[in-house]
């Protein structure tokens, strides 16, 4: 039977029996309890025999062992017993290779040596001469006062004199040997922690846990340094309890401010070695990749979904303009069969009045005398600007069966219908009503027809100058025409809307005969206003001699001193928009579409604007820059 560690094996038998023969079996069974005791005490018999024989070392055994023992005497006789303070107490007792691992059982079993060598009555024997006030006995009895008690040694261990307080140099071959350099300082330092087990170093192999285990517990450090042993007075000493008092206060302070500096110092150690460790750099070198790689994911997923976006938005405007180009072909088909027919009728028309003009140019105008040529030739004018294609046709078969009196008849009731129209128009105007067109009715003045209520002649002139003024093509024409009107209308409480002004616009343009007489008989009137306002008397000047000037300098400048006002300012816009840079003459139009000023009250005006502009954007970029700092 042979016994490992605390396990012994046994032979037992098995449970199975057969024939009444039980097998047997070996195992392992764990000792406890009286068992245990009795098996340790046969396990490790012989090594209680050597503990209890090394108790009993004879001096002869013990003076055998001179080799180690004389550099050991040339140092302790060069020791001084009244300096027992600052002296290698391991040395002193032969334990300077082991010392702080140095066991209990170590030191007493050393001191036992060094006294059974070095006593002064042991040498006395020997026929040495001992110097009783000066013998180095005296601090080895010191070095085992100091290590045979633990608080007395704990205290010198945390001072050890063989320990380098220092912090390795980072240059190239620290950085080359890190393992073994920072290795060594850590393993140095860890004897000082309160904490137990102290993790290692590592190797290049260490998995980032354990790397990151290792600086935690170093950035954590507890160290159990006290430094009392390098108090420089003993609380003892004093002569009484205040003096005893201070000496502590200040062996404490100074305590502290040496914990406080080998604090620093550890923080400098691992500082430095976790800068220069190779396998931090590595796992921060791998996060940084890690987080390229996952950057470089999300960009592309992000690239994906704007491509996909694009995609998706591309095909839309895509159907939008397949969808436009469906509509503007069916448009376009649209208008050109109303081309079409609109030629045909026209070609239609052109026909008709041709066939009547060729057929009374054979009839020569159905004329009997000679003052009837020019009547019947503006009469068949009329006829042909009034009547549509199917009156046409009727006139020409009208006039082939009954020649002279058809056609007199239609003139005669062409006649009779502008009569009506001019009647009803200059009625309309005298009331400040509207008429309907072709109905010869006046509509009440609140009522909304084809001449809307209370178009006078000078709103219709008025409205027939803004038309001109601002051309097809400008920036919201109606809108400006609309406000040219209710700037410069004479009418108090009239107000023209855009659409009330391009409904009129459109009844004006209409080319039919009819309305031309309309306008005619709406300028004659406006015309026979402006004459009767502004009749003068024409003065002849007798003497022929040079005439002065009394305007002022800005108006002979060509300028106008007057502020702008809004209708004015509207219309320089307007005006700047329609004519950009590039255009020809430009601030000669300019000045003509704002009648009450100049060129270079326009051009003033625009530089004005412009350092304005230019003044806001400053004074709004310097806030924000003031915002952002």
């Amino acid at each position: 039977m042979t016994c490992v560690q605390e396990c012994r094996e046994e032979i037992v038998p098995e449970n199975s029996c057969k024939n009444g023969v039980c097998t047997l079996t070996r195992r392992k069974v764990q000792t406890v309890g009286p068992a245990y005791f009795n098996y340790y005490r046969i396990a490790h018999q012989n090594e209680q025999s050597v503990w209890l024989n090394s108790n009993q070392e004879t001096e002869e055994e013990i003076e055998e062992d001179v080799s180690d023992d004389i550099d050991d005497l040339a140092y302790l006789k060069s020791l001084d017993p009244k300096e027992c303070k600052d002296q290698d107490h391991y040395r002193v007792l032969g334990l300077g290779n082991k010392r702080y691992k140095a066991s209990e059982n170590d030191i007493r079993l050393a001191y036992r040596k060094k006294v059974l060598r070095h006593h002064p009555d042991k040498r006395k024997a020997r026929g040495e001469k001992v110097d009783q006030d000066n013998d180095y006995f005296v601090c080895i009895s010191k070095a085992y006062d100091i290590l045979g008690v633990s608080s007395k040694r704990r205290s010198y261990d945390s001072v050890d004199p063989e320990v380098d307080d220092g912090v390795p140099t980072a240059n190239e071959y620290t950085k080359k040997n890190f393992y073994q350099v920072f290795g060594a300082f850590f393993e140095m330092n860890s004897r000082w922690s309160e904490r137990q087990p102290v993790p290692k170093l590592g190797g290049p192999d260490a998995k980032i846990q354990e790397v990151e285990k290792f600086y935690s517990f170093w950035y954590n450090f507890q160290s159990w340094r006290d430094f009392s042993y390098l108090d420089e007075e003993e609380k003892d000493s004093g002569m009484d309890r205040e003096q005893r008092k201070w000496i502590d206060k200040q062996n404490k302070a100074m305590r502290v401010k040496r914990k406080k500096e080998e604090m620093v110092r550890i923080r400098s150690l691992v500082d430095l070695a976790y800068s220069m460790d190779p396998r931090v750099a590595a796992f921060k070198q791998e996060e940084l990749d890690r987080k390229a790689a996952a950057k470089k994911a999300k960009q592309d997923a992000v690239r994906a979904a704007r491509a996909e976006q694009e995609r998706v938005e591309r095909e839309a405007v895509e159907k939008v303009r397949q969808e436009k180009e469906e509509k503007e072909r069916e448009e376009k088909t649209r208008l050109e069969a109303e081309k079409k027919q609109k030629e045909a009728l026209k070609k239609a028309m052109k026909k008709e009045r041709k066939i009547m003009r060729d057929f009374l140019k054979e009839k020569d105008y159905f004329v009997e005398d000679l003052n009837e040529k020019i009547p019947h030739l503006t009469g068949m004018d009329k006829l042909c600007e009034m009547l549509s294609l199917i009156q046409l046709q009727e006139l020409n078969n009208n006039m082939k069966e009954h020649g002279r009196e058809a056609f007199l008849d239609a003139l005669s009731e062409c006649e009779r219908k502008l009569d009506e129209e001019r009647r009803t128009v200059v009625e309309a105007a005298r009331l400040g009503r509207g008429v309907s067109l072709g109905t010869n009715e006046i509509a009440p003045a609140n009522e909304k027809l084809e001449i809307t209520s209370n178009w006078t002649p000078e709103h219709l002139q008025l409205l027939i100058k803004a038309v001109n003024m601002f051309p097809a093509g400008t920036v919201d024409r109606w809108e400006c025409v609309a406000n040219f009107l209710n700037s410069h209308a004479s009418g108090a409480g009239i107000i023209r809307t855009p659409k009330e002004v391009l409904d009129k616009a459109k009844t004006l343009q209409k080319s039919d005969h009819s309305r031309s007489a309309l306008r005619e008989q709406v300028n004659s009137l406006a015309f026979d206003k402006f004459q009767n306002n502004q009749k003068r008397e024409i003065k002849v000047v007798a003497d022929g001699g040079a005439s002065e000037r009394f305007d002022t300098p800005a108006a002979q400048a060509g300028r106008n001193p007057a502020p702008w006002t809004n209708d004015e300012q509207q219309l320089l816009e307007q005006a700047l928009k329609k004519f950009p840079n590039g255009t020809e003459e430009r601030w000669d139009r300019i000045a003509e579409a704002v009648p009450t000023r100049s060129k270079k009250d326009c051009m003033k005006r625009y530089k004005e604007l412009v350092e304005m502009v230019r003044a806001k954007q400053t004074a709004k970029q310097s806030t924000e820059n003031s915002t952002g700092k």
